[in-house]
């Protein structure tokens, strides 16, 4: 059975002891005592970097194993629609309602004395704990038997060891599983603009997203909004999983305020050039396609619209990563963004030779 096929009651059930470990696993431990806790060998991704810290992807049992130098095992990332089910205390805490979760953590914390705070995508962190909440989109069989991202979103933890519970996406071990500090950091709270206040913006393809033209610089996309200096850039080294070796590339600039995102290749001459733009799906511009709003608005609702065009005007299909079905032919890919406990529509165009 696949994990796309499991049932969440069907799930491994797990028990945290915080900062000694979570079911079999123990922090501390090596990666040969992980895979035989685990019932190795066992398939997956995984990434070594210079200073010897790893982490490796679990897909089937729904966990990334996180390592610090030696192999030694200092986090656990626990899948949230197919990792197995943890709890601490009476609390459970994988694959639920986000905020149903956060209610219960606040409250159990505060019978056992201990502090809870905001992590970096607004979720509960508690350092007593070794833990830190996030979320997954959740996922599951359509009526026609494949698998399908749905509107809402299940909650997923990042669970460590002492060393790292101060703070844990600030660790190089974490950092180089997930580094979030180029990220936008979210307060708690997802506010959505309405339809009605987002500046709408006409989409040529292969050529520009409203104002923006394929082929600029980065100060020219900045000059063409008004000035706007971006929020956080993101960028990489040649090799990145090896250290700071070679010239920096810029990949993408945050424009908060307008609420995009320009995504750029290095060009021959040496400068970045726009190759994509992300419309946020919370605070960005509306972009319309044959009729249908591509921003803002429930992925599942946008899902049937393209598919209903596409049968009804006998066009290619074709599907995303994320899932989200789009009209063959088109230099678009569609995906999805979190608000709350449920998640809404956003847009990505891209030129002919970008590699979404």
């Amino acid at each position: 059975m696949g994990w796309w096929e499991r049932k969440t009651e069907d799930r491994p059930r797990w028990i945290l002891e915080p900062l000694v470990g979570v079911g079999p696993l123990r922090f501390g431990t090596d990666s040969d005592e992980v895979k035989a806790a685990l019932g190795g060998p066992l398939a997956g991704n995984g990434q070594v970097s210079a200073d010897g810290m790893w982490w490796q992807d679990y897909r089937e049992t729904g966990l990334t194993c996180i390592y610090d130098r030696g192999m030694i095992l200092v986090g656990v990332v626990v899948g949230a629609v197919e990792g197995p089910r943890v709890r601490v205390g009476e609390v459970e805490l994988i694959g639920r309602v986000p905020s149903e979760v956060r209610a219960e953590i606040h409250e159990f914390a505060r019978s056992e004395g201990a502090a809870v705070r905001v992590n970096w995508s607004g979720d509960p962190e508690v350092a007593a704990w070794g833990v830190s909440m996030g979320t997954g989109r959740e996922r599951g069989l359509s009526a026609g038997g494949w698998l399908e991202q749905k509107d809402t979103v299940v909650t997923s933890a990042l669970l460590v060891g002492p060393e790292l519970a101060h703070d844990p996406y600030a660790t190089a071990p974490v950092l180089h599983w997930c580094d979030v500090r180029e990220r936008g950091r979210n307060p708690g709270a997802w506010p959505v603009a309405p339809d009605h206040e987002r500046p709408r913006w006409e989409w040529v393809p292969l050529e520009r997203v409203g104002p923006l033209r394929f082929g600029m610089s980065p100060a020219e996309v900045a000059a063409t909004l008004d000035g706007e200096v971006p929020a956080g850039r993101i960028g990489h080294f040649p090799f990145y999983w090896w250290g700071e070796d070679g010239q920096w590339h810029l990949n993408e600039d945050r424009f908060e305020k307008t609420g995009v995102s320009a995504h750029y290749w290095m060009h021959p001459d040496g400068v970045p050039r726009l190759g994509a733009v992300t419309s946020y799906g919370r605070t960005g511009p509306q972009v319309l396609h044959v009729g249908i709003p591509l921003v803002g608005v429930a992925p599942s609702a946008l899902n049937a619209a393209v598919m209903q065009h596409v049968e009804d005007h006998d066009l290619g299909l074709r599907f995303c990563l994320s899932g989200a079905a789009v009209w063959d032919g088109l230099q678009l890919a569609l995906g999805a963004t979190r608000v709350g406990d449920t998640s809404v529509s956003e847009a990505t165009f891209y030129t002919a030779d970008w590699e979404m």
